[in-house]
């Protein structure tokens, strides 16, 4: 496994990583693979929404209420006719399936991640 190139600590600094709990999960067939569309709430940022490609580990039943961590600071972008306003973060396993990383304790939602 190859590491990309170092960054400095400001670099890190920029990058707004938070807990945020997932308050819908819906299909999205719109989407070129297999995904839910979910609305996920930052605390005092705010209701976001993004699409994640994570319908094989996950129903959308268990993601709701779920916490989990994000980069919230990207500039939205258009999947299909969705605009995804965060990335939901996981680590990719042996099948390319996405683990959400989680909290191990539960935080108050828009906690950033340092």
């Amino acid at each position: 496994m190859d590491v990309k190139e170092f960054i400095t600590w400001a670099d890190f600094e920029k990058i707004e990583i938070r807990t945020g709990t997932i308050l819908t999960a819906d299909d999205f067939p719109e989407a070129k693979n297999p995904s839910f569309k979910l609305k996920i709430d930052f605390g005092v940022l705010g209701v976001k929404k993004t699409s994640a490609q994570i319908t094989k580990l996950y129903s959308k039943e268990e993601l709701i209420g779920m916490q989990v961590v994000a980069v919230v600071n990207f500039p939205p972008k258009q999947i299909a006719n969705f605009m995804s306003e965060c990335l939901v973060l996981g680590a990719i396993n042996d099948k390319k399936e996405v683990v959400l990383l989680q909290p191990n304790m539960k935080t108050e939602n828009g906690q950033r991640i340092a």
